[in-house]
C-alpha cells in the first residue's frame, strides 16, 4: 500500500467538520503531517487479518484488561514475538486522539526504559490498533500495592510477587524510570512531556526492566530544550501524582514530570499509595508526601521504608532515594531538579545535595509572577483550606486556576489497567 494511501485510511476517521478555531486546525495540520510520517515506514504496518489471527480472532480469553481507549489483547505473530494490541474502542471521539498521539510520538523513540510501538494497523474507518511488545511482568503498581490491604484480603500470590519486588529491583525500577524520563525530555528527537507518569504505566519485563508506557496524554514540546519554558495548557493526568503549579494553573513544563517520578519514588520506598495514603495515628501528616518529609526533617528517613524490603535494603540508597524523591515533589518547580541532575545523583556521581523544601500538594496557594519573564513563576504559599471531590483531572486552565483541591481526598478515577500487557488511557473531555 502507497504511504499516502495508508495515511489517507488513517486518519480518515478522525477528521472532523467543525473547527472550533485556527489553533484546531493548525494543529490538525501538524498531526496529518505526523502521520504521513508514520505512514513511509510500510514496514511498522500491520495488516488486519494478521492481527486477528494472532490475538485468535481478539478472543476474550487473550484479552489483557480495558481502558479509556479500548480493550488490549495478548497476541502472538507469525515470526513467534509476542505482542499487545490496542484496539480503538468504536466510536470514542477522544480515544481516537489518543491513537493519534500515541502512534506518532512512540514512531519517534527508541530506549530501553520505554515502552516499543512495533506498528499499527487501520482498517476502514472503524478499526485502528497499536501494536506493541509484550511485557509479561504485570505494571508496577499491582506488584508493589498488592498486599498494601490487610493480609486477610492479600492472596498468597500477590504476597508472593510482591516479594519478588527486592530493594535492589527497586532502586533498579528507580534508576530506570530516570532514565527514560531524562531520554524523553531531554533525548528524543523532539522532547515530549510525558503527563501521566505513575505506578500503573510502569511496566516490567521478565529482567524487572522498567518501561514506561501510555503515551495517549504525553504532549511534544519544541521548547523545552531551554530548561526553563512551560506551556498553558488543559490539565490531564492522574490526581496524586500532578504537580500543583499544572493542577491548578495548567502551566505545563518537564517540571510536572518530575514532580510524578517524585511521587512514584516515594511510592517505591514505601510501597504505599499517595492517593490512598492512611497516615499513622501521630503523623500529622494528610499525604504521603507531607510524611515523608516530616521523618526527613527529623532525620528518622528510614522508617519510610516497606517492611517487606528491609532485610533486601541498602540503608543509604533509601536514604538517598528519600531525599530525591522530596526534591523532585517541592512546591516550587523552579526549585525541582531536571531529570539529568536526577540520574547524576543516582548514579553517586554528586556527594552533596540541597535541602528538600516542603512538598507541593494541591491545595497549596501559589502567587503567580508577572507573565513574559522566563522560567516557571510561582513561589509557595500558606496551604488552602478548601478542597474539592476526587475527580479524573481534565478541565480547563482557567477553571484550575481557581480551585484547590485537597490532595488527601484524591484518588484516580482513571480506567487503570490493571493487567498484564500496556495500562490503559484515560479520557481527556472536552
Amino acid at each position: 500500500m502507497k504511504p499516502r494511501a495508508f495515511l489517507e485510511r488513517l486518519a480518515r476517521p478522525f477528521s472532523s467538520s467543525r473547527r472550533s478555531s485556527s489553533d484546531q486546525s493548525r494543529r490538525d495540520r501538524e498531526e496529518e503531517a505526523d502521520l504521513e510520517a508514520i505512514a513511509a515506514r510500510e514496514q511498522r504496518a500491520f495488516r488486519y487479518e494478521t492481527l486477528a489471527a494472532a490475538t485468535r480472532s481478539f478472543s476474550e480469553k487473550n484479552r489483557l484488561g480495558q481502558g479509556g481507549f479500548g480493550p488490549v489483547y495478548r497476541g502472538r505473530l507469525e515470526d513467534g514475538r509476542d505482542v499487545a494490541v490496542k484496539r480503538l474502542g468504536a466510536g470514542s471521539r477522544q480515544g481516537a486522539r489518543e491513537f493519534r498521539n500515541e502512534a506518532t510520538l512512540l514512531s519517534r523513540v527508541q530506549h530501553r526504559n520505554v515502552v516499543n510501538l512495533i506498528g499499527y494497523c487501520a482498517r476502514g474507518a472503524e478499526d485502528k490498533l497499536l501494536v506493541y511488545e509484550y511485557v509479561p511482568n504485570e505494571s508496577l503498581d499491582k506488584i508493589l500495592f498488592s498486599s498494601s490491604s490487610s493480609a486477610r484480603s492479600s492472596s498468597n500470590s500477590d504476597r508472593s510477587r510482591r516479594a519478588e519486588l527486592t530493594w535492589p529491583r527497586r532502586h533498579e525500577v528507580v534508576v530506570g524510570v530516570a532514565r527514560g524520563l531524562l531520554y524523553l525530555h531531554e533525548d528524543a528527537h523532539t522532547p515530549i512531556i510525558h503527563r501521566d507518569i505513575k505506578a500503573s504505566n510502569i511496566l516490567l519485563d521478565d529482567r524487572w526492566v522498567p518501561k514506561i508506557a501510555d503515551f495517549g496524554m504525553a504532549r511534544l514540546f519544541p521548547e523545552a530544550g531551554d530548561g526553563h519554558s512551560r506551556v498553558h495548557t488543559r490539565v490531564a493526568g492522574t490526581n496524586g501524582y500532578m504537580a500543583p503549579e499544572y493542577l491548578m494553573h495548567g502551566d505545563l513544563s518537564t517540571k510536572a514530570d518530575v514532580f510524578s517520578f517524585g511521587v512514584v519514588v516515594l511510592e517505591i520506598v514505601s510501597g504505599r499509595k499517595n492517593s490512598a495514603f492512611i497516615p499513622p495515628p501521630d503523623a500529622e501528616a494528610d499525604s504521603l508526601l507531607e510524611y515523608a518529609w516530616r521523618l526527613y526533617k527529623k532525620g528518622r528517613s528510614l522508617e519510610l521504608l516497606d517492611h517487606a524490603v528491609k532485610s533486601s535494603a541498602v540503608p543509604e540508597q533509601v536514604e538517598l532515594c528519600v531525599r530525591i524523591g522530596l526534591l523532585c515533589v517541592q512546591a516550587d518547580p523552579r526549585l525541582r531538579p531536571d531529570m539529568k541532575r536526577v540520574v547524576i545523583i543516582l548514579s553517586k556521581k554528586q556527594s552533596t545535595l540541597e535541602e528538600p523544601t516542603r512538598p507541593g500538594v494541591p491545595g497549596s496557594r501559589y502567587r503567580r509572577r508577572p507573565h513574559g519573564l522566563r522560567g516557571t513563576h510561582y513561589s509557595a504559599g500558606s496551604s488552602s483550606g478548601t478542597s474539592l471531590p476526587s475527580t479524573s483531572a481534565t478541565s480547563d486552565a482557567s477553571a484550575s486556576a481557581s480551585a484547590s483541591v485537597s490532595n488527601a481526598m484524591t484518588t484516580s478515577s482513571t480506567h487503570t489497567m490493571r493487567s498484564q500487557g500496556l495500562p490503559s488511557h484515560r479520557e481527556e473531555h472536552e
